[in-house]
């Protein structure tokens, strides 16, 4: 990103000077996936494609996919490129969790038929699923404290509602019964969702990771999943801008 108008969004020399960046700080000669972070409805959609083909053809990424795209904005990119024989995003990586869910009506049902690996990130709804957050907190640190200003912002707009933490509560309640921790439970639901290839964790701490990469071996019943389906089945509605 920079002051520039040509620095950001995905302009042809944006992305060519980007790619070209990233190679450098990472001091190496290639990729082996590189994603828009987020769709520029302002560049036209031929322009962005044919400079993802021009990194991958001239090897400076071997495979190329998106991030927070809607599900019409992918179809119609992967149209252009299959029409202009360019270079197919092989991935999207959409918000996906238990307070979040409605990319299961429109995007993974495209994902799964153009055959695209989807590889979700937000599965503990910023922390909200560790249920260690009350509706009244005023938290100092983590992705919802005030310090972090606009970013923490865009979290509590995302999540910080009555409703969202009934819901927490009722997960929690759930993973009592169970016997298994919250965040274990959070991360399995999201995996056990067959359009899923992967998900993203993140970790102030070492010590939180264990009970996170404990849901990769926690398979879901279909009577659990089913609990867990119903009483979030309000976050398949929403509004894709938050």
């Amino acid at each position: 990103m920079g002051p520039a108008a040509w620095d950001a969004g995905s302009l042809r020399k944006h992305l060519l000077d980007a790619i070209d960046a990233s190679l450098r700080r990472l001091n190496t000669d290639y990729v082996d996936l590189y994603q828009l972070h987020i769709d520029d409805p302002a560049t036209p959609i031929d322009e962005m494609a044919e400079a993802m083909d021009t990194i991958v053809r001239s090897g400076r990424a071997r495979y190329i996919g998106v991030s927070n795209f809607l599900a019409y904005r992918l179809a119609k990119t992967l149209g252009r490129q299959d029409t202009l024989k360019l270079t197919r995003f092989v991935s999207a990586q959409p918000r996906y969790d238990l307070l979040f869910r409605e990319v299961e009506r429109e995007l993974f049902p495209l994902a799964q038929e153009e055959g695209l690996a989807v590889i979700t990130f937000n599965p503990l709804a910023g922390g909200l699923l560790s249920g260690k957050y009350k509706h009244g907190d005023t938290p100092e640190k983590g992705r919802f404290s005030v310090e972090l200003g606009g970013f923490g912002q865009t979290y509590h707009a995302r999540y910080w509602h009555e409703r969202e933490f009934e819901t927490v509560a009722r997960v929690q309640e759930i993973a009592k019964q169970h016997g298994t921790p919250i965040t274990t439970l959070s991360v399995a639901w999201v995996l056990a969702n067959p359009a899923i290839t992967s998900v993203i964790l993140g970790a102030s701490r070492i010590k939180q990771l264990t009970d996170t990469r404990a849901a990769a071996d926690c398979k879901l019943d279909s009577a659990l999943k089913t609990r867990l389906d119903e009483v979030s089945i309000e976050f398949r509605r929403g509004d894709a801008g938050k």
